[in-house]
């Protein structure tokens, strides 16, 4: 492990990049014009106290990358990851292309983000394969605990509060900052699209701040182009399975402090099964954005001063982040426990949590659905033939396999001697089906279009594809919130859903109509069922707005009022899903209901019903579900 630390480390950087050190990139960003401008703008005080403060903002944001501190980290997180995982795979294809890419332009790694190691890994492999070590966008909270938070800034971490609100000049110094890096093409730069780490495991719709940031120099003309490396990471598991599912259940975030990493290190006596990293083809924003905007509206005022990009700008930089995170799913790996919490979780609760699911019959119906997601043009991890019964096994935390059945653990706490309430008894088991889920939605990516169509021909009960088609998009718009749609291409996704369709049988095409095989049955139910729990957690929270009195409502109210109607209606039998009970669900129809315009958001936190629109055609439609 030290003979790896120490190890020569040689990488080719970009070559239009300048021989600068961090206190030229504060410098650079300090006496940049468009710091200067926003400092003057700041009549409330002094210009000099403006000054002083933009240089504080600075000193606690930026990074101070050091080749000895990137060998400490490497020592260190060598030593981690072997006792975490197995084994770590790469795709050496994508990274020899990323190598050539950091050479001839600005370079941004773009990884998804499930877990806190998302953080470490991506230096950890290029500092081994002798790449540019990354500077890394990371929360505040991390720069809090002061040792590890000094260790991370010297490893190329930079810190952004999370609330930034409308403080102007904490968002020039950020936003100068970011574009300083990417002009000078000084260092790779890695963020997080998504924004924060996905508590559920699927893909989170993407933020579009940094984006935006990363992407104004090649508008404004000042990089030839820059280079975009979207990171699929895949987990066999995931280091904080447990705290996700809690927090999901309103548990809150343990605070991020030195000491709780220490507490944390428990978790290196586990099983953590494999990880696999891939970078996925680098894409050049100068390709991507040609004929979709007009880069003159730049030369009309000089680049130096802040300008607001049109709405023409602003839809490319979401259309791009969108298919950041799309091309993120698809390099992902999907496991052979993701395909069996997909049919673990179609089983009723009460076979899950008392018989158990037959152990063959489990088995047998994974490999049939292996078949259908290499039909879906899925990547599958599957190394060997008893490959079923190690990731159970591996997976002891949420299932156990006895007797030839498969049930779901429900772990008590053993040094509590007083019975569990009903609703005590509901969180539990919720606990463990979050989980369950959380794998669940790692293959979700693979069977979402065609699932919508499979729910689309369910509920119309009609073969025309025009009115498929409408009640497809329908559900797409809804459901904007829950999976990634990049903007503009409807016919596209319902096309590609046909076609995935019929190449496994399940329907015939003809110019006009979507008819359903009799050999089609078995996989049109399994995706209904799959896609049945988002359709009953939008319907109750639809029906909870149009039956609740009141007209305005914070969310602190909301939450907790839709929780306690999910547990009550769980335990009378009428709801069958715990996935309502989750806070990521119960906030993503909230969006998707503004994003309708269904509920106003007035203020932070603070919301008002649109009745009108709330009983007419969205629940409507819907109930049909």
């Amino acid at each position: 492990d030290l003979g790896y630390a120490l190890r020569t480390f040689n990488p080719q950087p970009y070559k239009g990049a300048p021989s600068s050190s961090t206190s030229d990139l504060k410098k650079a960003v300090l006496e940049s014009q468009y710091l200067r401008y926003i400092i003057a703008l700041e009549t409330g005080s002094s210009v000099e106290k403006v000054r002083q403060e933009a240089r504080g903002i600075l000193e606690e944001m930026s990074h101070n990358l050091q080749l000895g501190f990137i060998r400490l980290m490497a020592y260190t997180v060598n030593k981690v990851f072997k006792r975490l995982f197995r084994s770590i795979y790469v795709n050496m294809e994508g990274l020899n292309m990323l190598q050539q890419a950091i050479q001839e332009s600005p370079v941004i790694l773009m990884p998804n983000h499930r877990s806190y190691v998302d953080f470490l890994i991506v230096s950890f492999i290029l500092f081994t394969y002798d790449i540019p070590i990354p500077v890394i966008a990371a929360g505040i909270p991390l720069a809090s605990m002061k040792v590890v938070g000094e260790i991370l800034r010297r490893s190329g971490a930079f810190f952004i509060r999370r609330a930034i609100g409308s403080d102007k000049l904490y968002w020039a110094v950020l936003s100068e900052y970011v574009r300083t890096i990417v002009r000078t093409g000084c260092a790779p730069l890695e963020f997080y699209v998504e924004g924060f780490r996905s508590r559920t495991l699927k893909s989170v719709v993407p933020k579009l701040g940094m984006m935006d940031m990363v992407l104004e120099p090649y508008f404004k003309g000042e990089v030839f182009d820059i280079t975009l490396v979207p990171i699929s990471i895949s987990y066999d598991r995931v280091v904080e399975e447990s705290l996700l599912a809690l927090e999901l259940l309103g548990v809150p975030k343990p605070k991020e402090s030195t000491t709780g990493l220490f507490k944390a290190s428990r978790v290196l006596q586990e099983d953590y099964g494999c990880m696999h990293v891939n970078f996925g083809r680098p894409l050049s924003v100068r390709q991507l954005c040609e004929g979709k905007i007009n880069r003159s509206e730049y030369n009309l005022i000089p680049r130096d001063l802040p300008q607001r990009p049109s709405t023409e700008i602003q839809d490319c930089v979401n259309w791009v982040a969108h298919l950041i995170v799309r091309t993120q799913e698809e390099g992902s790996l999907i496991s052979p426990w993701s395909l069996m919490a997909c049919l673990l979780l179609q089983a009723p609760i009460t076979t899950l949590t008392e018989e158990g699911l037959q152990w063959h019959g489990l088995t047998e119906k994974t490999l049939w659905l292996r078949k259908l997601v290499l039909d879906f043009r899925g990547r599958l991890n599957w190394p060997d033939s008893d490959v079923m019964s190690s990731t159970v096994a591996l997976h002891h935390s949420i299932v156990h396999h006895k007797a030839g059945r498969v049930c779901l653990v429900q772990d008590g706490d053993p040094a509590s001697q007083d019975p569990l309430s009903p609703e005590e008894g509901v969180m539990r088991t919720a606990a463990a089906v979050l989980m369950l889920v959380s794998y669940r939605n790692q293959a979700l990516h693979v069977f979402v279009r065609p699932g919508i169509l499979a729910t689309a021909i369910h509920i119309t009960k009609s073969t025309q594809k025009d009115e498929l088609f409408s009640f497809f998009c329908f559900l797409r718009d809804v459901f904007a919130n829950e999976f990634i749609f990049i903007p503009g291409r409807a016919s596209q996704d319902f096309a590609e859903a046909c076609s995935l369709l019929q190449k496994c049988g399940a329907v015939h095409m003809s110019e006009q109509e979507v008819t359903v095989l009799e050999t089609g049955l078995e996989v049109l139910s399994f995706l209904q069922k799959l896609l049945q729990p988002f359709l009953d957690s939008y319907q109750l929270i639809f029906r909870y707005l149009c039956e609740n009195g009141a007209h305005v409502f914070t969310e602190k109210q909301f939450l907790p009022a839709v929780q306690n109607l999910a547990t009550k209606l769980i335990l009378s039998g009428d709801l069958h899903t715990f996935e309502v009970l989750s806070s990521d669900t119960q906030k993503n129809v909230l969006s998707a209901l503004r994003r309708l315009e269904a509920v106003t958001k007035l203020r932070a936190g603070l919301y008002i019903t649109q009745k009108e629109l709330l009983g007419g055609s969205i629940p409507t439609r819907f109930s049909l579900c």
